[in-house]
């Protein structure tokens, strides 16, 4: 298997879909299923019929998950960029390939 090239921490920008343009961290990423999470992106409403625990009811909104190819690490900048992997000081990092900066994670 690859190596994961966005994760959980990382500032991500979204490409296509609804939510064009918009920023988020990612929350948390699910390889298997070649998904991600990322805050405020991507909201699904869920409504939720009373029950003993949550007498209210209502509607929920909360994250869904959304295709890991959707999202680019978003650079220093906040502009999108892709990200390959080097070798600096015998350790492996993940290197943005418009700017050439490591990226932290």
């Amino acid at each position: 298997m690859a190596a994961a090239k966005i994760k959980k921490g990382d500032s991500v920008v979204v490409r296509s879909g609804k939510d064009k343009g918009r920023t988020g961290t990612v929350l948390q990423v699910l390889p298997k299923d070649g998904k991600v999470v990322v805050a405020g992106v991507n909201i699904a409403a869920r409504h939720r019929k009373p029950t003993q625990t949550n007498p209210q009811g209502g509607i929920d909104r909360r994250e869904a998950p959304m295709a890991i190819s959707k999202v680019a690490i978003a650079d220093k900048d906040g502009k999108p960029t892709r990200v390959r992997f080097e070798e600096r000081d015998g350790k492996k990092v993940r290197v943005a390939v418009k700017s050439g900066e490591t990226i932290d994670g």
